[in-house]
């Protein structure tokens, strides 16, 4: 496999120097054991270009308005909806990419960056060791692309790593970087790809989706919500506004009143007869 930006016929595609093989019927021609994860609707847009970090003279761009992604077990292709003869097709290994992200702009459509290195003889001039690449996914779909890349391209780097530790350097037509057999790469849990949902529209949460990919971007993320409690089940204490609100005076006087009323007032005789003495002798003529 490679990195190629192809210049061929649709019909008649050359083996010899193009890495995509496209189909008369639209699309590309899948390797041996090659399987879709997904499929971009056709509106996605790409950018190839190098670091602004570069002199000008040593410049390498390629644009596209309009093209499908493809991500596949074993690579990511990129077909234009209108071919020139500068790109008719993109490709790049799976583990050929780094630094990928998601980017959510304030205005426009998300987009999908990341940083890849051009394999040696694949079309891209051999001075540019790596390339920024910004996709562009103006119909939606950049966080179920990114969510089954990520996923897809640890268990590609486990394979390798496992092919690596147990001394496997076979090449063949099933086999990849470091050896590794491409068709035995376990996806159970990467859903493959299905046409009636390839031009589907849905909201693009802002979380990736779960990892069992049971219920794989149809939707947003699914948040529990706390369940209700019942009164019955309410703790017996309550906050001292919630009291307040519910507190009723008692109707009745409290217990003893009306006798701490009548000495309350013999009290209040008693001090008025002595501090006026001249009042308890007029009362008793």
């Amino acid at each position: 496999m490679g990195f190629k930006t192809e210049k061929m016929k649709k019909t008649k595609p050359n083996r010899k120097t193009s890495w995509v093989m496209l189909a008369e019927n639209g699309g590309y021609t899948p390797l041996p054991g090659e399987q879709t994860l997904y499929q971009s609707p056709p509106r996605t847009t790409l950018s190839l270009q190098t670091s602004h970090r570069n002199h000008p003279s040593e410049s390498y761009s390629q644009q596209c308005k309009s093209g499908v992604v493809y991500l596949t077990n074993r690579r990511m292709i990129y077909l234009p909806v209108t071919p020139t003869p500068q790109l008719q097709s993109f490709a790049v290994p799976i583990l050929n990419v780094t630094d990928s992200r998601v980017t959510a702009p304030w205005f426009g459509a998300n987009k999908w960056e990341a940083i890849i290195q051009p394999v040696q003889g694949g079309g891209i001039p051999p001075q540019h060791a790596e390339l920024d690449l910004v996709m562009e996914f103006k119909e939606g779909g950049a966080f179920d692309f990114a969510s089954i890349f990520e996923r897809l391209k640890e268990r590609l780097r486990q394979a390798v790593e496992v092919a690596r530790e147990s001394g496997g350097d076979m090449e063949d037509g099933s086999r990849g970087v470091g050896g590794v057999n491409m068709n035995n790469v376990h996806l159970e849990d990467l859903p493959a790809y299905e046409e009636s949902r390839q031009h589907a529209r849905v909201p693009e949460p802002p979380l990736s989706p779960p990892l069992d990919g049971s219920a794989f971007g149809t939707g947003g993320p699914v948040i529990a919500a706390p369940t209700p409690s019942s009164p019955q089940a309410s703790s017996p204490l309550s906050s001292p506004r919630t009291q307040q609100e519910h507190f009723e005076p008692p109707s009745d006087p409290p217990p003893g009143y009306e006798e701490v009323q009548r000495g309350s007032i013999a009290d209040e005789l008693e001090r008025q007869v002595m501090n006026n003495p001249w009042q308890e002798e007029e009362a008793r003529r």
